[in-house]
């Protein structure tokens, strides 16, 4: 049921990604990230200890989007490495980039993704269970999350790049209500560029 919502996800996301007049798929990225932060908002090894592998497509920016300042749209997945332990995840979003140096770019992104991680803890409030299942698990909350993003990247090339980066998805107090644990991870990935020139 999880792959399958995922799945179905995955795919209008990339037929709506691809509708966009005049935008086209310019560049590939693959990266490894880890749980960094636990319930308490403190900057700790997290509940989900695997590690996650990621995939994301960037498209070229679509003339709509000019007035936001043209961002570039992706597609992306999250996929645990620990299939017992971890929480898997996919969406969309837009990516903003300025190079502030010679081969050295800051992105911030903003996006929507969703889970098959834990929402609430199905135990009664204060038994041994609901304990030892907090204990174990981010109670997100909500199925679909915002999904907030930051990168460092340094070029290597017209079309090679690295990036480290760090991504926040939560729910808000806007999607849903309540329990809003939220997930941050952390990690490196590789960038390849099809075009070797992104911003034409």
């Amino acid at each position: 049921m999880k792959l399958k919502l995922l799945g179905s996800t995955l795919f209008l996301a990339i037929a709506g990604m691809t509708a966009p007049a005049h935008a086209k798929i310019e560049e590939f990225r693959v990266g490894v990230v880890g749980n960094i932060r636990d319930d308490q908002g403190e900057i700790v090894e997290g509940k989900h200890e695997g590690a996650n592998v990621e995939l994301e497509l960037i498209s070229s920016s679509p003339d709509f989007l000019n007035l936001l300042g043209s961002p570039r749209p992706y597609l992306m997945g999250s996929f645990a490495t620990d299939t017992e332990d971890g929480v898997n995840f996919g969406g969309v979003g837009l990516l903003w980039r300025w190079e502030f140096a010679d081969g050295w770019a800051f992105e911030p992104g903003f996006g929507y993704i969703i889970h098959d991680g834990e929402i609430d803890n199905p135990y009664p409030d204060g038994t041994p269970e609901s304990v030892e299942f907090e204990a174990d698990n981010q109670l997100l909350g909500s199925r679909d999350l915002f999904r907030t993003s930051f990168a460092l990247e340094r070029e290597f090339g017209s079309r090679a790049a690295m990036q480290i980066y760090w991504e926040h998805m939560s729910h808000g107090q806007i999607l849903d209500k309540g329990r809003n644990q939220g997930l941050d991870y952390v990690g490196v990935r590789f960038s390849y560029r099809f075009d070797p020139d992104p911003a034409d």
